[in-house]
């Protein structure tokens, strides 16, 4: 009996130890080892649209100080109207060095910017805007067109402009001009508005038209 149970004490063991290579030095080597996952490495972060530029026309205080004039910049290329708008407003903003001046207060910086269906843009411009402004009715309503003219001379489907202060609707900026709602393009407030618009040579007809019309009959 003895000898009988030595046997099956060796036979299980060789049997466990076969059963031992079987999974873990022969399947392995029969299919190879499991594939490692790999993660993809992560994207490069790409330049916005690939590095390109628009022709923009940006404004600031005139020489005489009571009206903008235009200058012409690069400002970064958008797909959409409203991320085309939001660098226009961003290039707009930033700091300029003589003899450039800019009608809206330094520290100003734009929070956010919306657009609705009927072309209005909604800018909504940091506490600065305010709190920094110099006061007097000319200034404001140069800070208001700097904004208003930066965006509907530049983007055809943007016709009128509200700003917005800190998240909110606010009155004025500075206690003249209401700005409770979207508020058109102006070119009045343009010294070289005739370099500013889109169409030149309609402008140009337009002139020749007007004054047709006044010309003294014979």
């Amino acid at each position: 009996m003895s000898g009988k149970r030595a046997a099956l004490v060796i036979v299980s063991v060789l049997v466990a130890a076969g059963i031992g290579w079987v999974l873990f030095i022969g399947l392995p080597r029969w299919y190879g080892s499991p594939a490692t996952a790999t993660r993809p490495a992560p994207a490069a972060p790409a330049t916005p649209e690939d590095g390109r530029t628009i022709k923009a026309r940006l404004f600031y205080v005139s020489d005489d100080g009571a009206r903008l004039t235009s200058v012409e910049r690069d400002v970064p290329f958008a797909e959409q109207t409203t991320a085309q708008a939001r660098r226009i407003v961003d290039a707009q903003l930033t700091p300029v060095t003589a003899p450039l001046v800019s009608a809206v207060p330094a520290g100003t910086t734009l929070r956010a910017l919306y657009l609705a269906s009927d072309g209005s843009a909604y800018v909504d411009l940091s506490r600065e805007v305010t709190l920094a402004h110099p006061g007097g009715s000319v200034n404001e309503l140069l800070t208001i067109y700097t904004i208003v003219q930066a965006l509907t001379t530049n983007l055809p489907a943007i016709t009128a402009v509200q700003l917005l202060v800190d998240g909110r609707e606010v009155d004025t900026l500075a206690g003249h001009v209401d700005i409770k709602r979207p508020l058109p393009r102006n070119d009045a407030w343009v010294a070289d508005s005739a370099a500013a618009v889109a169409e030149p040579a309609a402008a140009a007809a337009a002139s020749t038209s007007a004054a047709v019309a006044i010309a003294p009959t014979r």
